[in-house]
């Protein structure tokens, strides 16, 4: 599998899922069409607001901008907002996901080797044909180690 690939499927879900569940996500915590509905999430958030802010709730506050967002739907801004977010946490987890699919290590400590007869494996997991690689780097290292002064 090419690299980057999960992180790109990452990237594509996020961005489309954030903003197509946001609408479901703000009903949920009671931003409705209709307004905020009674013992939810939104009407805590609303209560708290007023609270702080003397008897209203501020025009341009996260209250009163994700009951917007719950009456008429996200605008273009907020709907670019909320798909770099998702896009953003997708390209986490799909990096995180080519990073373990190209890990030297596959985990399973069977030493599996690559079936081209170079890896024949620790036990550890590391057999994954790179033996030679490895050993060239450990005699790069003891030539380095060699050169310092002591």
């Amino acid at each position: 599998m090419k690299r980057g690939l999960f992180t790109i499927i990452g990237v594509t879900v996020g961005a489309v899922g954030t903003v197509a569940l946001a609408p479901v996500a703000l009903t949920m915590a009671g931003f409705t069409s209709a307004g905020i509905a009674a013992s939810s999430i939104a009407a805590s958030m609303m209560s708290s607001a007023a609270i702080a802010n003397g008897g209203g709730v501020a025009a341009g506050s996260l209250v009163a901008l994700l009951q917007s967002a719950g009456a008429a739907g996200l605008t273009a801004g907020a709907t670019a907002v909320v798909a770099s977010v998702g896009g953003a946490a997708g390209a986490v987890i799909g990096g995180a996901a080519d990073l373990r699919s190209h890990s030297k290590i596959d985990g399973d400590g069977d030493g599996d080797g690559d079936g081209d007869g170079n890896g024949d494996g620790d036990g550890d997991g590391n057999g994954n044909g790179d033996e030679e690689e490895e050993e060239t780097d450990m005699i790069n290292f003891q030539e380095t180690k060699e050169l310092m002064p002591k």
